[in-house]
């Protein structure tokens, strides 16, 4: 059946409009005269409408559903299936997660009261997710939204305001450098250990997966690793649209890469090995608050992202709130 008579787009308070009036992010919920009794009657409206989905979100660069019968976390995983798109493994991310079922993990489980600066997901290794879902299973008592901001908006600031800056990026692109605990920690927003960054107890295996994405380590005599990644472009083009974008982990690392072993102002400098800029960084941190978009969450969202066109982020919460999310190639 064509799309329309299934999805309705409507309009919500938070929404922005953007290029050629495109709302951001289109906002989808169940069409009135359509009976939605159970995630089967969504999953096969996704199976069957897959090719105006995928237009919208091509187009909008974000899309948020809502209202529909999305109730736990398996049934997150069966939207996420009925897309058909290809799970990418969380190799190389920083973020601690937890497996919760089939391809579906937690978001950051970094404490509550942290912000989780704007970033495009793994931006700081070659290998990363075209597309990110997130998904509502407990709405936050308050605050915790995720906001997003389109990528090639955010380029376009930093280009006219600061043009050396974004030329000596775009010639040197970004060395990411983190310490990494053997374990998990849960009190960092970037505390995941070696040994989940690489999914693996082997510290040979660890340095095998290394080398395939160009991160060099070195290991510490307390068990940490230091891990050095790039240099790796920070601005990249976006085939599909043909646009520059903002793709990095820039400010996320400069201002919230900090915890026991990590010292943010290292965390990130231009690919020659010089340091950045701190009074541009921390302008383009109220570039990209000043661009996003922030909705609040409600239980059964779930909300897809063109990780090329859109960086996201996290605000701090009143617990509880419980936000999973599931990446695809």
């Amino acid at each position: 059946m064509p799309a329309e008579t299934f999805f309705s787009e409507i309009t919500i308070p938070h929404q922005r409009t953007h290029d050629q009036n495109l709302l951001f992010p289109a906002v989808l919920s169940p069409k009135n005269n359509v009976k939605v009794l159970n995630r089967d009657d969504v999953v096969e409206a996704i199976k069957t409408q897959k090719p105006w989905l995928e237009s919208l979100l091509h187009k909008s660069g974000a899309v948020l559903f809502r209202g529909f019968p999305v109730t736990t976390a398996p049934e997150f995983n069966d939207v996420v299936e009925a897309f058909g798109f290809e799970e990418l493994p969380y190799v190389g991310g920083a973020a601690p997660r937890t497996n919760v079922v089939g391809r579906v993990f937690t978001a950051n489980e970094a404490p509550p009261d942290q912000k989780i600066p704007f970033h495009h997901e793994m931006a700081q290794v070659p290998t990363f997710p075209s597309k990110l879902f997130f998904y509502c299973e407990v709405e936050p008592g308050k605050g915790g939204e995720t906001p997003i901001v389109l990528s090639h908006i955010v380029y376009q600031r930093m280009k006219k305001k600061y043009p050396e800056f974004v030329e000596r990026l775009e010639e040197h692109g970004l060395i990411y450098a983190r310490v990494l605990g053997e374990d998990d920690d849960p009190s960092s927003p970037i505390g995941r250990g070696w040994k989940s960054t690489f999914l693996t107890k082997d510290k040979g295996v660890a340095e095998e997966r290394a080398a395939k994405l160009g991160m060099k380590l070195e290991w510490e005599e307390d068990g940490s690793l230091k891990t050095i990644m790039g240099p790796i472009p920070a601005i990249k083009l976006d085939k599909a649209r043909q646009r520059k974008i903002w793709f990095n982990s820039m400010v996320a690392a400069y201002t919230g890469w900090e915890d026991a072993r990590n010292d943010p102002v290292k965390a990130v400098t231009f690919g020659d090995g010089k340091p950045l800029p701190a009074d541009i960084i921390y302008d383009c941190l109220k570039i990209l608050d000043e661009e996003s978009v922030a909705v609040p969450w409600q239980k059964g969202d779930v909300l897809l992202l063109d990780n090329w066109a859109v960086l996201h982020s996290r605000r701090p919460f009143d617990p509880p709130r419980r936000v999973l999310a599931s990446l695809c190639k």
